[in-house]
C-alpha cells in the first residue's frame, strides 16, 4: 500500500453503517486518507457480504463498498462490548450509521448522548425518508426510494407508459457522495473554528431528489400559468441502433444535425425544408425520428463514429460492463486498477475519480474479512483482546 498522503491523512471514522449508502461514505473517506474502522455485529453482520458473486468469503459487491477499513466484530449487547464501542466512537473524528431512527438512542449512543463525551465528534446518520415524517420508520432499499423520489417516473417507457427503475443503485450511491461532501464540509468548519462537532442527518429520499431536480425539474421549477413549457433534457434521450451495434449522441445545433446526417451517410436530410431547423425539426418530430431510425439501421458503428467525430458530433458507441476495462481513453486515464485479495483472488477495481495534484489519493487495503483486526483494534483501545473474546464481546 501507498504511503498515506490523503487530504484526509489522520482522520479517524467509525463507521457502523450497512448495505452500501453509509458504507461507501466510508469507503471513500479512506480512499481519501482517512482511518475507517467498520464495525459489525455477531452472526451475519453485514449482509453485502452474502450477496451477490463471491468468492473465499468475500463479494464483489462488499469489496468495492468497503475497501480501506479494519473491521471489528463487536458485540454491542454486552456492557464491555458497548464499553469498546464508546471508546472508539470517543476517540473518532466521524461516526457514520444507518440504522432506522431511534435505534442508536436505545444503545444510549443517540447524537445527544455522543457529544456529551466527544463534543468535537461528526455524527452522521442516513436514513431512507429522514429522522421525523410520516414514513420516517419505514425499512427502505434503493428501488424503493427511486420509487418515492420521481427517479422512476423520469424513467417511463413512452410507448407503454410505464415507469422504471434504473439498474444500478444510484440512489444509494448518490446518498453515500451527499454525505461525503457533507463530512468534509462538516470538518473544514470544525477546522476554521465555525462549529465544533455536529448531526448531519442524511435522507436519501431528499438526496435523490437534489440529484433529480436540476434538470429533471427543469419543467416543474418555474411555477405561472403562462410560462412556455418544453420537455426536460432528458426526456430525449435514447439509443440509436445502427447496423452492427448501438450509439448515442446528440446533434442540437444545426451543425451538429448535418454532422449527425453525413455520419449515417445521407447528409442531404439536413437540406429537407422540415429539418433545416431546431424550430422545424420539433415541429416535425415524428417524420424526423422515423427517417433517423431507417437510415441508422444501414450504417455501420465505426463508420459512424469516425464521419460524427470528424464532424464535431458528440457521441460514443454504448459500452457494455466487459467493455469498459479494454475502452481506449479509460485505458489512459487508468480508472481501473488490479490486485490480489488474500482470499478472492484476482480483483478490478475503480480508483478514486479525482486526482490530486499534491495530497495524493490511493486505492487504499483491500476490503476486510469479518472481525480481521478485532483483536488490533480493541488492543489499540487499551483493551485486553483475549478477555473480551472469551466473553464474545469481539469476534
Amino acid at each position: 500500500m501507498t504511503a498515506n498522503t490523503g487530504p484526509l491523512a489522520g482522520i479517524k471514522v467509525v463507521d457502523m453503517s450497512v448495505m452500501i449508502s453509509g458504507p461507501l461514505t466510508a469507503m471513500m473517506l479512506a480512499d481519501y486518507g482517512a482511518d475507517v474502522i467498520k464495525v459489525e455485529s455477531p452472526g451475519l453482520g453485514d449482509l453485502m457480504r452474502f450477496l451477490g458473486t463471491s468468492k473465499g468469503g468475500m463479494t464483489g459487491l462488499f469489496s468495492l463498498n468497503n475497501r480501506g477499513k479494519r473491521a471489528i466484530t463487536l458485540n454491542v449487547k454486552q456492557a464491555e462490548g458497548l464499553d469498546v464501542l464508546k471508546k472508539l466512537i470517543a476517540d473518532a473524528d466521524v461516526f457514520i450509521q444507518n440504522f432506522r431512527p431511534g435505534a442508536m438512542d436505545r444503545l444510549g449512543l443517540g447524537y445527544d448522548d455522543v457529544k456529551k463525551f466527544n463534543p468535537n465528534l461528526i455524527y452522521v446518520s442516513v436514513s431512507g425518508y429522514g429522522p421525523t415524517g410520516p414514513n420516517s420508520h419505514r425499512r427502505v432499499y434503493d428501488n424503493v426510494i427511486q420509487a418515492a423520489s420521481g427517479m422512476a417516473a423520469v424513467q417511463t417507457d413512452p410507448a407503454t407508459g410505464a415507469p422504471g427503475m434504473l439498474r444500478n443503485l444510484v440512489c444509494d450511491k448518490v446518498t453515500s457522495y451527499t454525505a461525503m461532501q457533507s463530512i468534509t464540509s462538516a470538518l473544514f468548519a470544525r477546522e476554521r473554528g465555525i462549529a465544533k462537532g455536529q448531526h448531519l442527518t442524511v435522507a436519501m429520499l431528499d438526496s435523490a431528489v437534489a440529484f433529480l431536480w436540476p434538470d429533471g425539474g427543469m419543467d416543474a421549477a418555474l411555477l405561472d400559468d403562462d410560462v412556455t413549457r418544453m420537455p426536460t433534457l432528458g426526456a430525449n434521450y435514447s439509443v440509436t441502433t445502427l447496423s452492427d451495434g448501438y450509439c448515442a449522441g446528440s446533434a442540437v445545433s444545426d451543425a451538429e444535425f448535418r454532422g449527425w446526417c453525413a455520419a449515417l451517410g445521407h447528409e442531404s436530410i439536413a437540406d429537407d425544408p422540415r429539418f433545416t431547423s431546431a424550430k422545424n425539426r420539433g415541429q416535425n418530430m415524428e417524420a424526423l425520428v422515423s427517417t433517423m431510425a431507417k437510415h441508422a439501421l444501414e450504417a455501420n458503428l465505426d463508420d459512424f463514429l469516425r464521419v460524427a467525430e470528424e464532424n464535431d458530433v458528440p457521441a460514443s458507441r454504448v459500452n457494455t460492463i466487459a467493455d469498459l476495462p479494454s475502452d481506449p481513453q479509460i485505458l489512459h486515464n487508468e480508472v481501473f486498477v488490479e490486485r490480489m485479495h488474500h482470499t478472492a483472488g484476482n480483483m478490478r477495481e475503480v480508483r478514486p475519480a479525482v486526482v490530486f495534484s499534491d495530497t495524493k489519493l490511493r486505492v487504499s487495503r483491500p476490503a476486510p474479512m469479518v472481525g480481521e483486526h478485532s483483536d488490533e483494534i480493541v488492543s489499540e483501545l487499551g483493551f485486553d483482546a483475549a478477555h473480551l473474546r472469551s466473553i464474545g464481546a469481539i469476534s
